[in-house]
Parts: C-alpha cells; structure tokens; sequence
C-alpha cells in the first residue's frame, strides 16, 4: 500500500544515518513532537492528557530501568526494599480515591486490563456481552481484539439507540438466552452514565460478572463527577490511567472483590506482566496525588467546558449529537455526526491540517463506509491547560472554521497556535 511504501522509504533513509545523525534526529523529533502537540495544537483527542511535570520527570528517573518480579516483600530480586514501598503507595493511593478493596497497577495498558479482566472471569470459548461498536465499544471488547483473541464468544449489548444507553428489559431476555459469564458496560465514549446496578441484577441472574471499562471516565470517576461503577455493582472496574486521570500511559483493574483480585495477582505474575517499569509506577502515584487534591473540581471543569463547547458547536451549526431529555453530554466527551464531512476520521485529518486534534468514533447513526460516522472531542486536556467555559465559543468558532465556513486550514492553523498562547500553565497538579 502507499502507507507501506512511505515507511519503507523512511525506513531506508534511517538506514543510510550514522549513529550522531540517528541520534540528533531522534532528539529532534521528540523536541518537535512536543512543541507541535503540547504548546501548538487545540488538543481535544479524548485519549490523552498532559502531565504533572514531577510525574514525567518519574518517567525519567533510574528507577525504570529496574525490573520487578512478583509480590511486594516476596520479589524475585534482592534489593527491591524501596521499589516494593513504591508499588504499595501507588496502590494504596488509588484504592483511595476509587474507594475500592483491590487495585492492581502492573499492567501495561488499558487494553492489558481489558484481557487480564476477561482471563481472570472467563476462560476461552465462554459468552460474553459487550457494547457494540455503533454504542461506542471497545476493540478489545470484540472479535479483533483482546476478547477475540482469547476465544471468546461475543454477543452485543442491546442498546437503547435514542437515549443512549443499555435496553434494560433486552438485555435481561438476551443474558437468560445466552447466559453469559462476563457482561462489559462502557467503552470508547461516554456521554452520560449507564444503568450499572440494573445490569448487576440481571447478571446475578444469569451467574455472569459485571465489568466497567472506565478508559476513558477513570479521571471523572475519582473526581466523584460520574458514576461510582463499583459501588453501583461492577464486580471490577478496568481502566486506563492517562485520559481523564492524567497519568502515564498504563492501565489498572480495580474491584472490591477478593477472589477476584487472588486471580488478577496470579495473572500479573507469575502470568503475563512478570517484570514493569516502576518509573511507570511512580509517575501514576504523583497522578493520583493530583487527583486526590484536584480531582473533583477538574473533573467538574471537565464536564462544564463539555457541556459549554457542545452548545457553541451547535449554536454555530455544527450537528452536534444530543439525547431527547439529556442534552448533549455529562461527561468530558462531546460528539458530531460527521456524515456531511465525509466522515468521522475525514473530518479531523482535515482539522488536524489547522492544529485542532480530534479522532473518529462510532454513533447509532447511519453508517458511512469505510469511515466512522461521527466525531468525537474531549476536554480533559484543554481543561488541565486552564480553558474554561468561557473559551468554549473560541474553540468551536475555530473548528466551525474549518469544518463549516471551508477556510483554508492552514490559516486556522495561525489562529489556533495565537489562541493556544494564552495557555502555557498547567492547572489541578499539586506542583
């Protein structure tokens, strides 16, 4: 394909550098990666976030470069006296502000939690429910992904399409019938909580786990903005500890459950993580350090600059996704239909031309082929960069710019990196 060409022609250029070339361009890709989307770009990806600085200089640190095999106090290695203390702080930290029994912190990604949650409630060839990729599902939900890839047998959640949210009474006759061992609520977005506690009870019926993949909602979660999944019944709750939470890129498991959090230990290790990086580790308990002191009143910005940026967007004419009796979102997560742009991934490579970054997602809209059909923006960075409700009407003017009036991008571009000045400070970090 012309992707493949292009790497491949990339590729041999780095060939054909010597170590000092090789080594000055990289340092000069990270340097340009970090002016053009920390200081140059209207981020509004909802799958990232910046960073305490003290966490990024943990990242850093020596620490991570150490490995670490098994319990706290029962390591592999000798020597690990201080990192095991490490392990247990950062721990101990998020089962505070989740208020939860168990968190396990070893795992390398969002995605990882989402596969030691299945291993740890079902084995290969069990059924499973999870929402669709038109209800915003994850791919590690389905065939191609993490749940595919372990053999399971995926069937849909039955989604309530115009209140966006789980169909109650259908998902009870589809679990009698299919009686599954694992039911997933949540995914890629979220704009409004979903039936948790309903969900529990029919699972209790059915002798099937509840999980709640708070990727993308752990940061409102803590902040106790959102739903409280755990308390409302979720037997564990996966979750990524960047996006919304602003830590490092890494995942967590959490659950009040025992037995449960016995079984996510074994497969941390000796099973799938053994050693990882305790500068990971570190940065995650600065994080949640963060969290703990700013949590509720970012997490309260996040959904008003939310909430804000949807109603300018649609006052300039944007077709921004509302629910009949809800609005457009209570959550950090906004959504446009996209097909009049072509489509959800067609339209933000056409705003990433002007600095304004954005991804694709799946909606219960007409499909657009080979494309999603809506788009899908986030205010957890933008808010942490301190924008606020105010600014929203500046930030949907920009991309109406684009996406409505044709502008040439590349003029909005200027615009964007001017507005973008007027935020060099990083806001909710303890330091």
């Amino acid at each position: 394909t012309h992707l493949e060409e292009e790497i491949v022609t990339q590729a041999e250029q780095y060939r054909a550098l010597s170590a000092d070339q090789l080594e000055a361009e990289l340092q000069q890709l990270m340097s340009d990666h970090e002016q053009y989307m920390d200081y140059d770009c209207l981020n509004l990806y909802a799958g990232t976030n910046m960073m305490n600085p003290c966490a990024v200089q943990a990242l850093a640190h020596s620490i991570g470069s150490r490995p670490s095999l098994g319990y706290p106090g029962d390591k592999y290695e000798m020597g690990m006296q201080y990192a095991e203390q490490l392990e247990i702080m950062a721990a101990e930290l998020l089962k505070e502000v989740f208020n939860c029994a168990y968190a396990e912190i070893r795992v390398g990604s969002g995605s990882l939690s989402n596969l030691y949650a299945f291993m740890a409630c079902t084995k290969p060839g069990d059924t499973i429910m999870a929402f669709s990729d038109a209800a915003a599902g994850h791919v590690t939900h389905h065939k191609a992904g993490a749940a595919g890839l372990y053999g399971l047998d995926i069937h849909e959640v039955p989604f309530d399409a115009a209140q966006m949210t789980i169909d109650v009474p259908a998902l009870r006759e589809k679990a009698h019938q299919l009686q599954p061992k694992l039911i997933i609520v949540a995914g890629s977005m979220c704009l409004f909580p979903y039936p948790v506690a309903a969900v529990r009870e029919i699972a209790d019926e059915v002798g099937a786990y509840v999980m709640y993949d708070a990727a993308h909602m752990s940061g409102l979660i803590a902040g106790g903005e959102f739903q409280q999944p755990l308390a409302e019944g979720a037997h564990l709750m996966t979750g990524s500890t960047y996006k919304s939470f602003g830590g490092p890129p890494s995942g967590m498991i959490l659950t009040n459950e025992a037995d449960l959090a016995q079984r996510l230990d074994a497969i941390a290790y000796p099973g799938l993580t053994a050693n990882f990086d305790l500068g990971k580790t570190a940065a995650l308990a600065i994080a949640t350090l963060d969290m703990r002191e700013y949590g509720a009143a970012y997490a309260k910005m996040c959904i008003a600059n939310a909430q804000a940026l949807a109603q300018a967007l649609a006052d300039s004419g944007l077709p921004v996704f509302a629910v009949a009796g809800k609005g457009f979102t209570h959550s950090q997560h906004v959504a446009i239909a996209a097909e009049r742009f072509g489509g959800g991934t067609a339209a933000c490579r056409v705003l990433e031309k002007a600095n304004i970054l954005a991804s694709g997602i799946g909606l219960p809209l007409p499909t657009i082929e080979g494309d999603f059909n809506a788009i899908r923006l986030g205010t957890q960075e933008i808010t942490r960069w301190g924008m606020r409700p105010e600014h929203m009407g500046e930030v949907a003017a920009l991309i109406g710019r684009v996406l409505l009036d044709g502008d040439e991008p590349t003029a909005v571009q200027q615009e964007v990196i001017a507005f973008r000045k007027e935020f060099t400070d990083l806001h909710y970090i303890r330091h």
